[in-house]
């Protein structure tokens, strides 16, 4: 391996490192929220908004800083994004109370706005060929590993240093990981020309993305039909009708809507989508399922959900492979497959459903995203023409943020609406009114709000509406499980008719090198 070699896998390792603390991030928060609650005497709804904080900013924010990389340089973007992320998270370190505790979280967003896109944007910059289907492969192990040890690693240091360590920790590993950029990573050229930023494309985009993530992270708990919830999704419609009637006609844009025009390009973010929306669907729920349903504590429900990277650090090696051999539309749909009928073993599930089924579940919806998770990428960051690689980045990471968001909140519609249906008469049957019913079901998402619908209750009634709203969320979730394995294979379908067959092979070489 020669100097330029090892080079560039050193800048890899230090780029993925940052990518990593933001995946962390996204993911290690959650389950310090008790502890923090105990500790500030803390509300619980304000905390979750500290947790939300992080992914509204960085989502309405991710687009307009892959353009930034295009116009000033990934590399220095990236530098900045970190520097932004480790010192606002010196401010949720030291924060008094839960206001502070948001805003910190709310900054360190914009820091992952910048590093995701320009982290990705900087791979085809480094790497060609096999050896860039390989590095995206890395990236997207990252990732996926990082948001699946993410709780574990929480509780450890929740457990163990305190909870401010979730933000100290990030200083170390981010001044490490600017020392190796600055040294071992290439900048990114110059960009265009005309420097000049669309601010009306940056300021509707952005906040048609927020109002999206806002409306769909709050609408399980103020209803669908709240006021607010109905009005942020209008608001989401206007801005971006709005901003797509502002980048037709600017002529510097902020996203060059040719882009979407890459009809690789297109299937590539409806599989990117989908497979987001799916998985954290599916994670959210099932961690409830194992906490309200069988026992386990947050931590204990994050480690049962690790078998899902056996599937995806086996098999994302062969999607590299099956994409630089044969295009990267064959491995995208043969992923969607195996993650639709990863989906199904789960339609099945009850309250007493073997925990060896949900393993196998999770396996193989591992190696459906590990199919998928290479070529996708690839596609769209890397088989894009160079000066669009920074947006086209950044528009990705936003389709993997909405998605989840997505799946978060249409599966949890879809659950308790499936749950409330099959559990209705037993519960009814108990005496509780229409909203404790509503809070009982409602409560599979919030532990604490079910032990007190259920306080309310005689004690001999208690244990029978327990078994019957558990049993129910179980059949739900299984219900949902099945749904979305259509709607996955539904998309494969999409992806086939949008993707071209005969385009895949020109994915592996990014355009303009």
């Amino acid at each position: 391996m020669t100097d330029a070699d090892s080079r560039r896998w050193v800048s890899l390792a230090a780029t993925c490192t940052a990518a990593g603390l933001v995946w962390l991030a996204f993911a290690d928060f959650g389950v310090a929220t008790p502890t923090i609650a105990d500790v500030m005497h803390a509300d619980m709804a304000g905390l979750q908004w500290a947790n939300n904080a992080f992914s509204l900013v960085a989502g309405a924010l991710v687009i307009a800083a892959g353009r930034f990389g295009d116009i000033f340089g990934q590399r220095r973007i990236l530098m900045i994004g970190i520097g932004l992320f480790a010192g606002f998270s010196v401010v949720a370190a030291l924060a008094p109370g839960t206001e502070v505790l948001i805003a910190g979280r709310g900054l360190m967003g914009i820091g992952a706005a910048l590093i995701l896109p320009a982290t990705l944007a900087l791979i085809p910059l480094q790497f060609s060929g096999a050896a860039q289907l390989t590095a995206f492969g890395v990236w997207q192990a990252v990732a996926w590993g990082g948001q699946a040890l993410a709780p574990a690693i929480g509780g450890v240091i929740t457990d163990g240093p305190g909870w401010r360590w979730l933000f100290w920790i990030n200083l170390p590993l981010a001044a490490i990981a600017m020392v190796v950029i600055r040294s071992a990573t290439p900048e990114s050229g110059r960009g265009p020309v005309n420097r000049r930023i669309d601010r009306a494309g940056l300021v509707t985009i952005g906040l048609a993305v927020f109002a999206l993530l806002y409306a769909l992270t709050d609408g399980p708990t103020a209803g669908w039909t709240s006021p607010l919830v109905l009005a942020l999704f209008a608001a989401a419609v206007v801005l971006a009708l709005t901003w797509v009637f502002i980048e037709r006609r600017t002529a510097n844009p902020l996203v060059n809507l040719s882009l979407f025009r890459l009809r690789p390009y297109d299937g590539a973010l409806t599989a990117n989508l989908m497979m987001n929306l799916g998985y954290a669907g599916l994670s959210y729920l099932l961690v409830l399922w194992l906490q309200n349903a069988r026992g386990y504590s947050a931590v204990q429900s994050g480690l049962l959900m690790l078998p899902a990277l056996v599937g995806i650090f086996a098999l994302i090696p062969l999607g590299g492979r099956m994409s630089g051999r044969r295009g990267a539309r064959s491995p995208v749909l043969l992923g969607l497959v195996v993650l639709a009928v990863g989906s199904v073993i789960l339609a099945p599930m009850n309250a007493g459903t073997a925990l060896w089924v949900v393993a196998l579940a999770l396996v193989v919806i591992g190696c459906g995203l590990g199919l998928l998770s290479t070529p996708v990428s690839n596609t769209a960051v890397g088989g894009v023409p160079g000066e669009l690689a920074g947006a086209a980045a950044g528009v990705f990471k936003m389709s993997s943020m909405v998605g989840g968001a997505l799946g978060v909140a249409i599966m949890t519609a879809f659950t308790r609406g499936f749950a409330i249906a099959d559990s209705g008469a037993a519960v009814q049957e108990s005496g509780m009114t229409d909203d404790e019913v509503d809070q009982a079901h409602a409560a599979l998402v919030d532990s604490s709000s079910f032990r007190e619908a259920l306080s309310r209750l005689p004690e001999d009634l208690q244990a029978k509406v327990t078994d019957a709203v558990v049993d129910a969320f179980s059949r739900g979730l299984g219900v949902t499980m099945a749904v979305i394995a259509v709607a996955v294979l539904l998309a494969a379908v999409i992806v086939s008719r949008v993707w071209p067959s005969t385009s895949g092979s020109a994915t592996t070489t990014p355009a303009g090198r």
